[in-house]
């Protein structure tokens, strides 16, 4: 190496050291908040996904275009078995996972699992998420784990039975209502006797979920003598809708004290009226208070 390249070397060298002490001091001077902001973005950056999806009643026409694109940009699709099976014809390619009734702690732990491998994850639910569905169990189990904060979680709303349901009895819900399930396996009965005497009283329309099942088969009969034991007449207006927005969806109209007589499964939603809402032929309304 000649003098001349051996100086050049040596200057380029020095720069270099320059270079490097500025950058140390520079590190040094930036403010604790500064740093932490700085590690924010960088977590931010790093963050898996999952969505939690309400699929509404199931069929792709009342799905909305946001759950769709997001199935579509997904990974992987997690849910209940029946749910998913909805799905599965018209996502091919995808990794589906279910797990059976009863299994939703660990539905919402294998999302979480499955968004750690750095997979995009959809969690789907019938309905609407927020509505007695996933995204509640999904946000506490994140509170809860460490490991699960670096997970973005982004809930997208789908139609809920009460609006669906609704829909086809005509306008059950165009006043003050309420949403109350009877399904007591995390509720306690006593507390949901409470809700029902409470929405008479208040005199909400109601819209009741889970009002039947294999183990709860008098349940829907127990509530319409709470509701009646707290003044709502045998007359008021009721309604209820089967297998909302799949095959075989079908709508009756019938007062409450039939409506105690009557046997229902757990794919309907039931509508109770308030004490001014009527039948209009095949339809239930409950009038806003124009006058008309």
């Amino acid at each position: 190496m000649t003098d001349h390249v051996k100086i050049e070397a040596e200057v380029e060298e020095d720069n270099t050291k320059v270079k490097k002490n500025k950058l140390k001091a520079e590190a040094k001077a930036i403010k604790p908040d500064e740093r932490a902001i700085i590690q924010e973005k960088t977590n931010t950056e790093e963050k898996s996904l999952i969505y939690i999806i309400g699929m509404g009643p199931g069929s792709q026409e009342m799905m909305t275009q946001q759950a769709k694109d997001a199935l579509e940009a997904s990974d992987v699709i997690v849910g209940y078995t029946v749910y998913v099976e909805l799905l599965r014809a018209f996502y091919p390619g995808k990794e589906f996972v279910t797990t059976p009734m009863r299994q939703e702690i660990e539905r919402c732990r294998i999302c979480f699992s499955l968004a750690g491998e750095g997979k995009t994850v959809s969690m789907v639910c019938s309905g609407d998420a927020g509505v007695y569905g996933m995204a509640a169990p999904m946000y506490e189990l994140q509170q809860e784990n460490k490991a699960y904060q670096q997970t973005e979680l982004v809930v997208l709303p789908g139609i809920t039975a009460a609006n669906s349901g609704a829909a086809v009895l005509g306008a059950p819900l165009n006043h003050d209502y309420c949403v109350i399930s009877l399904s007591d396996l995390l509720t306690p009965w006593e507390q949901i006797e409470k809700r029902l005497i409470a929405a008479v009283q208040g005199d909400f329309a109601i819209a009741i979920y889970n009002p039947s099942s294999h183990k709860r088969k008098d349940h829907l009969k127990r509530a319409c003598d709470i509701m009646l034991t707290a003044g709502a007449s045998p007359d008021r207006a009721c309604g209820y809708v089967e297998n909302i927005g799949r095959d075989g969806t079908k709508a009756h109209v019938l007062t409450l004290g039939q409506l105690r007589e009557t046997p229902v499964n757990m794919f309907t939603t039931v509508f109770i009226g308030n004490s001014k809402s009527v039948i209009m032929k095949d339809k239930l309304v409950t009038g806003r208070g124009y006058q008309i």
